[in-house]
């Protein structure tokens, strides 16, 4: 699937053939991890072997395209960061990455602003980073983006303020767009020895943090919390109302 630098030899078998490509089978299918970080590749290929790949690693490398994950529909988290990628595959590429939450393309060569929005068709993409890439420096940039991708609630650090996505809605300081409030630092930590378990407890905590930010810093996500609220309470009321009158 990859080029570049030669992977290491590996030890021949004593088992025949048929058993060695009935295991390699095997293992394929169960393939849901893939750490490639600073590796020098520079290409991927076509390949149905990674199918239920769910977190792929491929930071620090020299890719300059990532069409060929296209197979990878089961992915949870994708991080291409400091690669030479300059063009994002198109909508259909997204839509079929249904669970797909975390996204990382910073320090990419992405450019245009109008082939970065094929990311709308992503339809569970929670975070994005886009930071030291041409496309972030385009005017409007983050506007467009964070009403492009409706399911997104962090792009490069800051959470998606109430401000960003209701029109014409001026808030206090603390809820406005890149108030230091809304600052939630999600860039990927490598943890040596890394694995699946720890990969997924590393994203699961990032998510959480994201939720946290936007639980106490969300005006609309606060009053829905407090409708929620008032009429559980109003419902209890009622029944205890009911409870009390019937004996």
């Amino acid at each position: 699937m990859f080029h570049g630098r030669e992977p290491e030899e590996k030890g021949t078998s004593s088992q025949n053939p048929d058993e060695n490509s009935e295991n390699q089978l095997n293992d394929v299918q169960d393939f849901i991890f893939l750490n490639c970080h600073g590796l020098h590749l520079y290409a991927l290929e076509d390949s149905q072997c990674y199918s239920s790949l769910k977190i792929c690693i491929l930071s620090k490398n020299f890719i300059i395209d990532m069409s060929p994950l296209k197979n990878c529909t089961q992915l949870i988290k994708l991080d291409l960061h400091s690669n030479q990628i300059r063009i994002v595959p198109d909508g259909t590429f997204w839509s079929a990455m249904k669970q797909l939450k975390l996204l990382y393309l910073h320090d990419n060569s992405f450019v245009k602003l109008k082939n970065v929005c094929s990311l709308s068709a992503c339809p569970n993409l929670i975070a994005l980073t886009l930071y030291d890439c041409p496309v972030s420096l385009k005017k409007g940039y983050r506007h467009v983006i964070v009403n492009s991708i409706w399911s997104l609630k962090i792009l490069d650090n800051f959470v998606v303020s109430d401000e960003e996505i209701i029109e014409n809605w001026e808030l206090p300081e603390r809820f406005k767009t890149l108030s230091k409030h809304l600052f939630c630092d999600i860039t990927p930590v490598l943890v040596k020895g890394s694995n699946y378990e720890k990969e997924l407890f590393q994203m699961n905590y990032v998510i959480s943090k994201i939720n946290r930010v936007v639980a106490h810093n969300s005006p609309v996500v606060i009053l829905q919390r407090w409708i929620r609220g008032h009429l559980t309470r109003r419902l209890w009321y009622v029944l205890l109302f009911k409870h009390m009158f019937r004996y």
